[in-house]
């Protein structure tokens, strides 16, 4: 009898447990609200009086941070409990575990340490935007240097040919007058 409520009770517990498992998106609440946390804590930290313009720093900081979690955000289900995993620096880092419809988060190191992977992969894709588009005036330079050569060889053998027309028009009027003398030169022959 007791074996048969045991396995009952383990069975009844298992049901529960998967029936009240918390999904993907309590778990990135559960660590919106530690990021709010942290962040609350840094600027408080850094004497930061709580006013309009640090409010919308704040919320700009927590969405951006929301941003890559809702990116980076895995979730692993083992039936009984769950778990959210993000991948930084090549490592998958464990953040959170869900279990009886609560989520519990892990150290504040680690998401500092998310947050400031969050500000460095933005400075990153900063640097790397201007480098594009230093690289675009770069290539826009050359092809307007290319463009004008282009157009300065054009010009060149316009010119070319309006010389070479000219030197052809010549000759052809050289010949046409050395016809002319050659003709008057035979009329004379022939009137002696």
């Amino acid at each position: 009898m007791k074996k048969l409520l045991f396995t009952i009770i383990i069975i009844g517990m298992a049901i529960l447990m998967t029936q009240t498992l918390p999904d993907k998106k309590e778990h990135k609440r559960a660590m919106m609200d530690a990021v709010k946390e942290l962040v609350e804590e840094r600027a408080n930290e850094k004497g930061i009086a709580d006013n309009a313009i640090t409010r919308i720093g704040k919320n700009l900081v927590s969405k951006s941070i929301e941003a890559g979690l809702g990116a980076k955000l895995r979730m692993n289900n083992y039936f009984l409990f769950n778990t959210t995993h993000i991948k930084t620096g090549g490592e998958d880092k464990l953040l959170s575990v869900g279990v009886l419809g609560q989520v519990i988060t892990f150290n504040k190191d680690m998401l500092r340490d998310a947050l400031e992977e969050s500000k460095q992969i933005r400075k990153e894709a900063k640097e790397e935007k201007k480098m594009l588009k230093e690289e675009q005036k770069r290539l826009k330079k050359q092809l307007k240097e290319q463009r004008k050569l282009e157009k300065k060889r054009e010009k060149e053998a316009r010119k070319r040919e309006k010389e070479a027309r000219k030197a052809q028009e010549k000759a052809e009027k050289e010949r046409l007058k050395a016809e002319k003398e050659r003709l008057k030169a035979e009329k004379r022959a022939m009137k002696e």
